[in-house]
C-alpha cells in the first residue's frame, strides 16, 4: 500500500444510572413524553447548582480500572462552550485538562486474511472523562417546524479517547467490541448502539507508508453499529487516497456517514479545543478521589473476559473458540459458570449454549440469555436426561425448545408431551425388523458388501420411533440383525 490509515476513536457511553449526572431527575426517559423528565437543573433555570452523582463517579472508576487507567488522584469539570438548541445552559459540563482516567490499554485480537489467523494488538486508551448529555433536536411535523426536547439533557456519559494506534478498519471495530464487551461486564451501560447508549466517532487521517508526521485528519460521526464504522472508515481510506492522488490537500472537518449510501459527506469545518474556550467550572470545585475510594471500586470489579478465557481453556479443557465466545458473553458466562456446579461435562453445556439455545435466542431476536425463559438448571436436568437415556440428543431439541417457551421442567415437558426415550429391548427389535421387511432392496445392498446402506435402515427405525429409540441401542441391535443376515 502507498498510503496508511491512523485512526483513533472518541467513544461516548451512557451511564446507566437511575439519576442524572448533576440532577435528581430520572434517566429513564425512552417513551416519556418530552420534556417531562427535567428539572430546574437540567433546563439551566437562572440560579441553580449542579451537584455530581456519586455512582457516576464510581462507574467511571470503575470504566478506568477495567481499561488499565491511572486513576486521577485529583479532578475536576470544566464548561466547554458551544451553542446549540439542544443545549440548554449554551455550554457542556465536562472535563478538560484533569480527566478522571488517563493512559490505558486494550488488548484486542484482529482476524488476518487466512482463516482462523489473527494478530494481537495493544490500542492506547489516552483518557477517559465525565460530562453531562445534550438533549434532542426533533425535525420535521406540523409545519415544518423544529423542536426540542430536553429528557436527555443531563444524562451521564463516559467519554473514552483512544490513542491513534489503529491503522485499519478492522482494527478499530475489533477495539470497539471488545471495549463493549468490557463495559458490559463491569455492567455500568448497557451499551446499546441502536438506542444511542454507545456512540462512536471516529478521527482518520492517512500519510505514506513510513511517514512518522500524521496527516490531516476528518471526524467521521453518525455511526450506529460496528459495521458501519468498519464501512465509514473504509470509505474515507478511499476517499482521502483520492484527494491525495490528485495532487490536493485533504481537509481538516466533520463529516457524517451516510449508511444507506455507504459514503461520508461534509457536515463542518472541525472545531478545536481553542473554539470551545474551556475554563474551569466555576460551580463544581476541584475534588480529590482518594486511594480508599479507589480500591474499593476495584473490588467490585468481577473477573475480566481475558482472564475468563484462559481459565476456560486451562480448567475446563474447552476449545479456544468457545472458550472466547462463553467468555466475551457476559451473560452467558454466567449462565455456563452455574450450569457447571452442578454438571461436570463442561464441554456439553459449551455445546448446547453455542448450538440450539443460540438457535432459539436468534429466531427470537434475543441476545441475553437472561431475558430467556431457560435457566441453569432446567438445562442441566435436561442433559442428565439424556446422560441416563431417558431421553436421546434428538428428543432433546424439542425438549429445549419447550423449555425456551414456556420455562418449564424438562421431566415436566417429557411427561406431558410423551418423549420418554424407548430403551426396551423388545420393542427396538420389534421396530428394526418391520424397517427390515418394508426395506428389502436396501437389506440386500447391505448383505452385497454396501455398508453405507445401514445409514439409511438407523433412519428409517428411528423415524418410525418418532425419534424415542435409543439410538445407540437402534446401531446395535440392527448391526447384529443385518450380520446374521450377511452369513
Amino acid at each position: 500500500m502507498k498510503y496508511e490509515a491512523v485512526i483513533g476513536l472518541e467513544v461516548h457511553v451512557q451511564l446507566n444510572t437511575k439519576t442524572k449526572i448533576f440532577c435528581n431527575c430520572t434517566t429513564e426517559y425512552s417513551g416519556k413524553e418530552p420534556n417531562t423528565c427535567v428539572c430546574e437543573i437540567c433546563s439551566a433555570q437562572p440560579g441553580v447548582l449542579p451537584v455530581l452523582n456519586k455512582q457516576v463517579l464510581e462507574h467511571a472508576v470503575k470504566a478506568g480500572l477495567a481499561l488499565n487507567c491511572n486513576i486521577a488522584a485529583k479532578t475536576k469539570f470544566d464548561r466547554k462552550n458551544y451553542f446549540y438548541p439542544d443545549l440548554p445552559k449554551g455550554y457542556q459540563i465536562s472535563q478538560f485538562d484533569m480527566p478522571i482516567c488517563e493512559k490505558g490499554s486494550l488488548k484486542v485480537l484482529v482476524p488476518t486474511e487466512v482463516e482462523n489467523e489473527y494478530y494481537e494488538k495493544e490500542i492506547g486508551i489516552t483518557r477517559i472523562h465525565m460530562e453531562e448529555d445534550a438533549g434532542k433536536n426533533i425535525h420535521g411535523g406540523s409545519g415544518e417546524k423544529s423542536y426540542v426536547d430536553l429528557n436527555r439533557a443531563g444524562v451521564p456519559l463516559l467519554e473514552i479517547v483512544s490513542e491513534p494506534d489503529m491503522r485499519t478498519p478492522a482494527e478499530a471495530r475489533e477495539y470497539l467490541e471488545k471495549l463493549k464487551i468490557i463495559l458490559k461486564y463491569i455492567n455500568i451501560s448497557d451499551c446499546n448502539m441502536e438506542d444511542g447508549s454507545l456512540r462512536c466517532d471516529a478521527n482518520i487521517s492517512i500519510r505514506p507508508v513510513g511517514e512518522k508526521k500524521f496527516g490531516t485528519k476528518a471526524e467521521i460521526k453518525n455511526m450506529n453499529s460496528f459495521r458501519g464504522v468498519q464501512k465509514a472508515l473504509e470509505y474515507e481510506i478511499k476517499r482521502q487516497t483520492e484527494v491525495l492522488e490528485r495532487g490536493e490537500k485533504v481537509i481538516q472537518e466533520t463529516r457524517l456517514y451516510d449508511e444507506a449510501k455507504g459514503v461520508t459527506a461534509t457536515m463542518r469545518k472541525k472545531e478545536g479545543a481553542v473554539d470551545y474556550r474551556y475554563f474551569p467550572e466555576p460551580d463544581l470545585p476541584p475534588f480529590n478521589v482518594s486511594r480508599e475510594f479507589i480500591e474499593k471500586i476495584r473490588t467490585l470489579l468481577p473477573e475480566m473476559p481475558d482472564i475468563k478465557f484462559k481459565r476456560y481453556t486451562a480448567e475446563y479443557g474447552l476449545p479456544n473458540y468457545d472458550a472466547n465466545l462463553i467468555a466475551n458473553n457476559p451473560s452467558l458466562a454466567v449462565f455456563f459458570e452455574e450450569c457447571i456446579k452442578n454438571y461436570k461435562n463442561y464441554k456439553a453445556v459449551a455445546n448446547w449454549l453455542m448450538g440450539e439455545v443460540a438457535r432459539l435466542m436468534n429466531e427470537a431476536a434475543v441476545n441475553d440469555i437472561s431475558k430467556t425463559k431457560i435457566t441453569p438448571v432446567n438445562l442441566v436436568e435436561m442433559l442428565k436426561l439424556i446422560d441416563n437415556s431417558t431421553i436421546s440428543g434428538k428428543i432433546a431439541k424439542t425438549v429445549i425448545a419447550e423449555i425456551f417457551n414456556s420455562g418449564e421442567a424438562p421431566s415436566e415437558i417429557i411427561k406431558k408431551l410423551g418423549l420418554v426415550q424407548i430403551s426396551d429391548d423388545s420393542v427396538i427389535i420389534s421396530i428394526i425388523n418391520e424397517v427390515l421387511k418394508e426395506n428389502e432392496k436396501v437389506v440386500a445392498d447391505y448383505v452385497s458388501g454396501k455398508d453405507a446402506a445401514k445409514g439409511f435402515l438407523v433412519g428409517q427405525a428411528m423415524k418410525k420411533s418418532k425419534g424415542k429409540a435409543n439410538p445407540k441401542m437402534v446401531n446395535e441391535v440392527l448391526e447384529k440383525e443385518l450380520l446374521k443376515l450377511r452369513k
